[in-house]
């Protein structure tokens, strides 16, 4: 497959152009990569109204995951935004009021979009069983709620695989939502690898409507790389408004960088990709099986993910992350109860016997039995459009009951809020600040 960014970039770097145009750099080197850096030069393209190199590009990214797709370099959330504008538009092309039925572990981008394009929301709360970073949701809970809608959403959002590695069920999931003529839009950050497997889990494979795929995640992409994916059977709104609803959240100067690093994995996708990860997973599998003999226990089901249930080992998942650092292995995400490895083929087969020989050398320990706090519907008072632009003061947490969230202040990872803007902080809100280290908030004055 050919990279036609990649090939432009490279031949007007060896030219030794005097560069007159943006970026200041002039392509003169400090970090090293400044001569691969340009901007909509003639002949470049541009990311938003695309014709020449980055269209072929994107139409070759097109025929591999089997749908339209467009480049994102500002990550999922510039595509999460335009999904859920392209969502609005259509609601109101119909005259509809636009709400969205969301799982409830979203990403905080979930709730930006929603400040931004004042769209309501109806929340999938997680079982008791769950904590906040995760939201079984199946075909029969959800038949059970949509039949029990008067007005139907314009749209059901889902994140799968969540954080933690769960994965549900998409195609019983998107037959439900369109038996009731509700779109599904997926937040596939996690799972751009899933088109390749041996057996396709793409939720556009599934039947989703549109999704995004964060390709930095899990394939080796730049930092910021990422994909939105339109169905051939989505309203036609959406393809012709796509280009439109990623500029509408998107910077005017896009990373060339990001673009050849898209570019270029195209043709590392097509080169055998497929084979390789198929490979990789059953030695992922094995080196699963071996832990579990070992005492190890694990939640979710995504295959490049190892999610420890480390409680049951002994430790809490910030300690035992602590531990792996100290044996120089940098883990993705760890909170009281659980400790993310996000693995990919780029690890290589060494790298995973590496990592076994350190997990086995760290000794078991009596199970901690504290488990994490109930995570319970909370009150919402006001929209998250009324919450974000409030003004606001933080107080500690210990000091917030009663008051309604102003802003949900969370870090990345994991970027899941516990409460989301414009609901009142409860007495359970305050014992799941503190258990997950939230010691203050931002409150409405």
């Amino acid at each position: 497959m050919n990279t036609p960014i990649c090939d432009f970039v490279r031949s007007y770097a060896e030219g030794n152009a005097v560069r007159l145009h943006m970026p200041g750099h002039k392509g003169k080197s400090l970090l090293g990569i400044e001569h691969l850096d340009i901007t909509e030069i003639s002949g470049a393209d541009s990311l938003y109204d695309s014709e020449g190199i980055i269209k072929e590009s994107e139409d070759n990214a097109s025929s591999l995951f089997g749908c339209r797709t467009y480049y994102s370099t500002e990550g999922s959330s510039q595509c999460i935004r335009a999904m859920l504008y392209l969502a609005v538009l259509y609601a109101k092309s119909k005259s509809e009021k636009p709400f969205i039925l969301a799982g409830r572990n979203a990403h905080k981008t979930f709730m930006s979009a929603a400040a931004l394009l004042d769209f309501d929301i109806e929340w999938i709360y997680p079982d008791e069983s769950e904590t906040y970073l995760s939201c079984s949701i199946n075909a029969d809970k959800l038949d059970r709620i949509l039949v029990s809608m008067p007005l139907k959403p314009v749209a059901v959002y889902i994140t799968n695989p969540d954080y933690l590695g769960n994965c549900v069920d998409i195609k019983s999931i998107a037959d439900v939502c369109h038996k009731y003529g509700v779109l599904l839009a997926v937040d596939n950050a996690h799972g751009a690898y899933f088109k390749f497997l041996p057996s396709s889990l793409h939720p556009i494979d599934f039947g989703a409507d549109i999704c995004c795929d964060s390709a930095h995640k899990t394939l080796p992409v730049l930092t910021g790389g990422a994909y939105l994916h339109i169905s051939d059977f989505a309203p036609e709104i959406f393809m012709k408004n796509a280009k439109n609803a990623l500029a509408l959240f998107g910077s005017t100067s896009p990373s060339y960088i990001i673009l050849q690093s898209l570019d270029l994995v195209n043709k590392y996708i097509s080169d055998g990709y497929s084979d390789n990860l198929g490979l990789y997973i059953s030695l992922i599998s094995n080196l699963k099986d071996e832990l579990i003999n070992h005492g190890y226990s694990f939640i979710g089901n995504e295959p490049m993910k190892l999610t420890f249930d480390i409680k049951k080992y002994g430790y809490t998942g910030v300690e035992f992350a602590e531990l792996l650092a100290e044996n120089n292995v940098v883990c993705e995400f760890s909170d009281p109860d659980f400790t993310v490895l996000m693995l990919t083929p780029e690890i290589g087969e060494d790298g995973l016997d590496a990592l076994k020989r350190i997990l086995i050398s760290i000794p078991r320990k009596e199970p901690i039995r504290c488990r994490p706090p109930l995570f319970s519907k909370a009150e919402k008072v006001i929209s998250v459009r009324e919450a974000s632009f409030s003004d606001f003061e933080e107080i500690p947490v210990s000091k917030s009951v009663g008051r309604i969230l102003a802003v949900s202040d969370v870090g990345c990872p994991p970027a899941v809020p516990v409460l989301v803007s414009g609901e009142r902080i409860g007495e359970n809100s305050v014992v799941c600040f503190d258990y997950y280290g939230i010691k203050c908030c931002k409150v409405i004055k």
